[in-house]
């Protein structure tokens, strides 16, 4: 029997066929079936819509991505004027295509640090998992074919493809899959709320944090460490910011051991923090970087590496030894997906939303903080255009709920009842993430609805006897 036929939904509804047909990405397949897809057809501005004609405020923007929000016009324009001209050539042995050219030309431009080539993936995902080939590529080139391992950080996310399944440390995406692979470690994530000592300092903290990892190195061996991983902001781990001074005793760890530096800018990069890229706002040099999501608004898939010229003639040099730079993808500089890319940077800037994200993201974090006194709320933390609340049973000694009690799960479900999308994080954190294009008024109405759902949750755990 068919799954639909064993649900309440009308035969050949979209519902019944998503449940009959569709395997969704990170979805409990059994859960599904008994409930059925929620299911968005139409979208504009910051808001999107129902199969049943109801409004949401997309409140994270898609999957942290969107951030021109739905209907964007131009984007669609572009996009069919780049298929009519040229809607596909591959970039393997020298082929290229001008308008390739001119996004990577763009991104070296707007790039901090001194970047100095871009090789073009089609997801964030890809991006990471191009990460690693850079790396073992690089130290094989250079004579050191020991120097291998990455270190990532637990509650990091940086991807689901088999590699960047390994970099990434939330268990949630791990399990079932053998991942993390050898070579993949992980230290402890620098969420100061939750792992920092009793009396310990922000800055001490930060120290300590880098002394494990410098700690690790050495134990594992300096000759066998290639680069550590990291995002400016954790983001799907639990929206966590860096403890003050933390990237800048990181990466002096990692200088004295000569291990390369991977910035995962694939959410908070083109001015979520309020910078064209995190690595401005928290002194990030990387030798890599990946980027992705909102380098298109989520309009075309598209995401890119981003390499120094000092890591680049390390690669170019081993193509002498290795016949090529052996690796890509089909769609790697896909023409339609780099013009759309390329009309959003043009965007972004035209419109100045770097200056419009300044002037609203301090609205955004005031209300957020307001809601740190709520009696479910133990932590309030974020920076520009994106923040999270972490919910807790006892605030003042940072207790946690049972993640058998589904308390942040719950809360984004109200949050969607109220006519807001949000997301529920690990350790029971609730994040939003709006698109960059939001304006104070659409923030005051959107934390009215989160405040309700907030409160609606009080009332249920207080219920249940959850607190």
């Amino acid at each position: 029997m068919a799954p639909s036929d064993r649900t309440q939904f009308a035969p050949n509804s979209a519902a019944a066929r998503d449940i009959a047909y569709y395997l969704h990405p990170f979805t409990n397949p059994k859960v599904h079936e008994e409930n059925g897809p929620f299911i968005v057809n139409k979208g504009k501005g910051i808001y999107v819509y129902d199969d049943q004609g109801k409004e949401y405020i997309e409140g994270m923007a898609g999957l942290w991505c969107t951030s021109l929000g739905f209907g964007e016009e131009r984007l669609a324009k572009v996009a069919y004027e780049q298929m009519l001209r040229l809607p596909y050539i591959q970039g393997f042995t020298h082929r290229s295509n001008e308008v390739a050219i001119d996004l990577a030309e763009k991104l070296i431009q707007m790039a901090p640090n001194n970047m100095g080539k871009v090789f073009f993936t089609n997801s964030g995902s890809e991006a990471n998992d191009t990460q690693v080939k850079i790396v073992w590529y690089y130290n094989n080139a250079r004579g050191k074919p020991e120097k291998k391992k990455i270190i990532g950080r637990k509650k990091a996310y940086h991807g689901i493809t088999l590699a960047a399944a390994s970099l990434t440390g939330v268990e949630y995406a791990q399990k079932g899959f053998d991942v993390p692979l050898e070579r993949f470690l992980h230290v402890t994530a620098p969420h100061y709320w939750r792992e920092g000592q009793d009396g310990e300092s922000e800055e001490d903290f930060a120290g300590r944090m880098a002394q494990e990892i410098d700690d690790l190195i050495v134990s594992e061996g300096p000759d066998t460490v290639a680069a550590f991983i990291a995002e400016p902001v954790m983001g799907a781990g639990g929206l966590i910011p860096p403890p003050a001074t933390y990237f800048e005793k990181v990466q002096a760890v990692l200088k004295k051991h000569d291990v390369l530096m991977i910035a995962d800018e694939v959410i908070t990069g083109f001015m979520r923090t309020g910078n064209m890229f995190a690595c401005e706002t928290y002194n990030i040099k990387p030798d890599l970087m990946s980027i992705a999501k909102a380098l298109s608004s989520a309009y075309l898939p598209i995401g890119a590496v981003m390499m120094t010229d000092e890591v680049y003639q390390v690669l170019r040099d081993g193509s002498d030894q290795f016949g090529m730079w052996n690796t890509g993808y089909t769609y790697s500089g896909h023409p339609v997906a780099a013009a759309v890319a390329l009309e959003t940077l043009r965007i972004y800037e035209e419109r100045d939303l770097l200056g419009h994200v300044r002037s609203v993201m301090g609205t955004f974090q005031e209300q957020m903080q307001a809601f740190a006194d709520h009696p479910l709320v133990g932590e309030v933390r974020g920076v520009g255009l994106f923040a999270a609340l972490e919910l807790s049973p006892d605030p003042e000694n940072r207790g946690s709920f049972d993640p058998a009690a589904k308390v942040a799960p719950g809360m984004m479900a109200r949050t969607q009842a109220h006519g807001l999308i949000s997301r529920a994080l690990p350790s029971d954190g609730i994040a939003l993430c709006p698109p960059l294009i939001i304006t104070e008024d659409e923030i005051g109405v959107c934390m009215e609805r989160f405040s309700a759902a907030l409160d609606e949750t009080w009332a249920h755990v207080q219920a249940e006897g959850l607190v």
